[in-house]
């Protein structure tokens, strides 16, 4: 090393040229991102459209289950034997459990369309960007693009 040359005193654009990288077409790889920006903009769309759908219907969900516990409560003051009482408490109960069950799949249905949806979206886009890249590496150093 001479002595006006130090450890941090070097030629960058000697070091890329050694380097032998392929100059690539800006333009292009800017419009890549570009897609890339898109399309996890249409992923998060996608995601709070579906967020949204699922708090309407989370919503409508617990409005009826108010309604339904009004029309329960009402039924069982009225007059009747205690054994048609009890039995009528079981019915309702299982119609509430089933309906439960059938909300809560319902509401994940919906939650996993609309993230099914998202990721979609944006793992088509990878492998897009990725072949796109791949394309604009090879015309850079003159090969053929596969």
């Amino acid at each position: 090393m001479s002595k006006t040359q130090t450890p941090f005193n070097f030629d960058i654009s000697r070091l890329v040229g050694d380097l032998k990288l392929p100059v690539m077409d800006v333009e292009q790889i800017i419009s890549i991102q570009r897609r890339n920006l898109e399309a996890v903009t249409a992923a998060n769309q996608v995601a709070w459209e579906g967020m949204q759908a699922w708090s309407r219907r989370q919503t409508e969900i617990v409005r009826e289950t108010l309604e339904e516990a009004g029309t329960i409560i009402s039924e069982l003051a009225t007059a009747g034997t205690p054994e048609d009482k009890i039995v009528r408490q079981i019915d309702r109960l299982k119609q509430a459990y089933e309906a439960a069950v059938s909300n809560a799949r319902e509401l994940t249905e919906l939650a996993a369309k609309s993230n099914g949806e998202a990721v979609e979206l944006v793992s088509c886009r990878i492998c897009d960007s990725l072949d796109e890249i791949k394309s604009v590496t090879k015309k850079a150093t003159g090969r053929k693009a596969a």
